[in-house]
């Protein structure tokens, strides 16, 4: 399967009879999967179906469904409303009795809300429902265009995550192989450290110094972290290979990632090394970054 991206836009347009349609669907990042949608009056029972559709083939990314209907070859009528004019020349027959003003004039009439009325056309059963028929046919035309985009950004996306990885390897050579993690290098700045202390005092015990130098080269050992950070990079390879609705999950990994490079930063007791997990922490955030705009 491919990797999907949550963002993309797409349109589609037909006609059926008298009746002329556009969808226009676009789709943002989000926790989950939701569908919202504009329809004209009238055609508000078409939402279920490609709503449904919708939720069938997505899982994730919020989707905004236009859909805009004209209808040809059917004019409008104009036409007064004579129960709501009788009650305003009633209202005007009984003021003028009462006050002194001019009578009230045609287009003054015709102005007040209600007077007048336009009466959309009759439609034909038949051809609304063959309309209705052709509008679902395109929503499944605009979707698959949809899906298209979103899984093109997907593999690009899934090219600049494996990019990512590909540098958070070399960072993780890069610190497997730096001088200052070897023993004897954290032996000598130990000692160094020592040799200070009691320089310093006597009244330190230099072999309660010496246990207390293991524990903290056993503390500053990171090898479990860069064999952590192995796995989450052959985690990560894997899922993206396989393709499919894997944000989530690499999300998780990024959080992975970030904990065992803080630990390692934290640890940390040579320049080179922190360097290395600094800029590694540099590229895990780039690698969170693009996971969010993933399905």
């Amino acid at each position: 399967m491919a990797l999907s991206s949550m963002t993309g836009f797409a349109r589609s347009h037909g006609a059926s009879g008298p009746y002329a349609f556009e969808w226009e669907l676009k789709s943002v990042n989000a926790k989950g999967f939701d569908f919202r949608t504009r329809l004209p009056q009238g055609w508000d029972d078409i939402e279920a179906t490609v709503r449904r559709r919708s939720a069938q083939v997505l899982s994730r990314g919020t989707v905004y469904a236009n859909l805009t209907v004209k209808r040809s070859n059917a004019a409008s009528v104009v036409r007064i409303n004579e129960d709501v004019l009788a009650s305003v020349l009633k209202v005007a027959a009984d003021l003028s009795g009462r006050i002194d003003a001019v009578a009230p004039s045609i287009d003054g009439l015709l102005s007040i809300k209600g007077v007048l009325e336009v009466v959309e056309p009759e439609s034909d059963d038949a051809e609304e429902q063959a309309a209705k028929a052709a509008v679902a046919e395109a929503f499944e035309q605009a979707l698959r265009s949809l899906i298209d985009m979103r899984e093109r950004e997907g593999i690009a996306l899934g090219q600049i995550l494996s990019q990512r990885m590909d540098e958070i390897e070399r960072l993780a050579s890069k610190a497997e192989a730096a001088p200052g993690r070897r023993p004897e290098a954290v032996r000598a700045r130990l000692a160094e450290q020592v040799a200070a202390l009691l320089e310093t005092s006597d009244r330190f015990d230099q072999d309660r110094l010496n246990q207390e130098a293991v524990l903290v080269a056993a503390r500053a050992d990171i090898r479990e972290e860069l064999d952590r950070i192995a796995s989450h990079i052959s985690q990560t390879r894997e899922l993206i290979g396989a393709g499919g609705a894997i944000g989530r999950r690499l999300d998780f990994l990024a959080q992975e990632f970030n904990r065992e490079v803080n630990t390692c930063c934290s640890k940390s007791n040579d320049l080179e090394l922190t360097n290395i997990g600094l800029a590694m922490k540099n590229v895990v955030e780039q690698f969170r970054e693009q996971v969010q705009n993933l399905e």
